[in-house]
């Protein structure tokens, strides 16, 4: 087990490495720069600037500066904003969270719902119903379906806020926006979960000593036929975390991943840099936490 996990540690290690270089070469490579704008400025006030957040270096020095200053944790000053990377990352982080919580809960509880109504019910009209709005949910795009709701709920119906993250009420759309694709899904598996449950020998006996189908389902196939959901849960709140980019500028959400689009127009290096590399630590160190829980419930991985 500690073997696995020191591979497990290396390994991410490598991966919080390859990310953020590949993030400081990229954006380097791209045309523009955080400076270049419209508006001239005068040639020694132009070095200046580099010269203050050291563009004016040869790129491996630049390389070597970004490097020396992620071991230590510093992330780096953003170029547009008076803010440390870090400061933006620890007040914008938050908001995703929150939005990511709120669209898990939702694809959970609907996904779930539906999953169990089109199994108890199986090649009825209701089960193809749900079927079909559950492929609809995987099938729509989060920057389609966004602007449909906001004007068929807010701008058409006035029942809902159209933007910001502000009271419960506004929380509703962004979060059945992103939580959609991950709710079909859900579905889903919750149904070929049941179904397959269903056809237990212990099923057959629990309907054959005269219980009703409400209670077949719900005390004695549900938790067997849910194991599915579970497993799918964890990489999905990572992806609802770390994948709200487009809804959070769609709904105008001050999470991170608005401000990393925001930062991806200004060529503001250090945000772009500084959030890629929080999310692949982000990512790693929940891949790590899942092995080790993994390995406190199957005692064959302890033995590794």
């Amino acid at each position: 087990m500690l073997k696995l996990l020191i591979n497990r540690l290396i390994g991410g290690i490598f991966v919080i490495f390859a990310v953020a270089t590949f993030s400081f070469f990229v954006l380097r490579a791209a045309p523009g720069g955080p400076f270049d704008d419209e508006v001239s400025v005068p040639e020694q006030v132009q070095r200046n600037i580099e010269a203050q957040y050291h563009l004016d270096e040869p790129l491996l020095q630049q390389y070597g500066r970004f490097l020396s200053g992620l071991v230590r944790l510093d992330l780096g000053h953003s170029m547009q904003r008076p803010q440390t990377v870090w400061e933006i990352v620890a007040q914008s982080f938050p908001v995703s969270v929150q939005l990511g919580v709120l669209a898990l809960a939702f694809a959970t509880i609907f996904g779930v719902g539906l999953g169990v109504l089109a199994a108890s019910r199986q090649n009825s009209i209701i089960d193809h119903g749900a079927m079909s709005f559950a492929l609809f949910g995987i099938s729509v795009p989060s920057f389609v379906l966004g602007p449909i709701l906001i004007g068929f709920f807010s701008l058409q119906l006035g029942w809902l806020p159209p933007a910001r993250f502000e009271g419960f009420s506004s929380m509703i759309l962004p979060s059945a926006t992103l939580g959609l694709i991950f709710m079909g899904i859900i579905a889903r598996l919750s149904r070929s979960g049941l179904l397959e449950t269903l056809r237990q020998d212990y099923v057959r006996t629990a309907r054959a000593k005269g219980l009703s189908e409400r209670t077949v389902v719900w005390k004695h196939a549900i938790r067997l036929g849910l194991l599915p959901v579970v497993t799918f849960l964890g990489p999905a709140a990572a992806a609802l975390i770390t994948g709200s980019f487009v809804v959070e500028q769609i709904f105008q959400i001050p999470g991170l991943g608005f401000y990393f689009v925001a930062s991806i127009t200004e060529r503001d290096y250090p945000v772009l840099s500084g959030v890629l590399v929080f999310y692949s630590i982000f990512l790693v160190a929940l891949n790590f936490a899942v092995d080790v829980a993994y390995g406190f419930l199957d005692p064959r991985i302890r033995g590794r």
